[in-house]
């Protein structure tokens, strides 16, 4: 399977903001994490550190469950930083 980077070697286009939102919000990944499991999105700690250092993929599915958490519309994860 070919993956395609976004910038910088990145794999996915939101994990910086959704670091930023977490960090605004007073969360840590762990408690991330729990927010999104009783949400129904099974993510540890462990996923969420990799999606904010853009190892791990972020499937549209999974960014509908990261802003019902985090309080924010879908684009508000997209959004790029200047």
């Amino acid at each position: 399977m070919n993956l395609y980077k976004y910038v910088d070697g990145r794999c996915n286009a939101s994990g910086a903001k959704i670091r930023e939102l977490r960090e605004c919000a007073g969360l840590s990944q762990e408690q991330l994490a729990a927010r999104l499991q009783l949400a129904g999105l099974n993510l540890n700690q462990k996923a969420i550190s990799r999606i904010e250092t853009g190892i791990r993929v972020v499937p549209d599915y999974e960014l509908i469950y990261f802003s019902g958490v985090l309080d924010v519309p879908v684009c508000k994860l997209l959004e790029q930083d200047e």
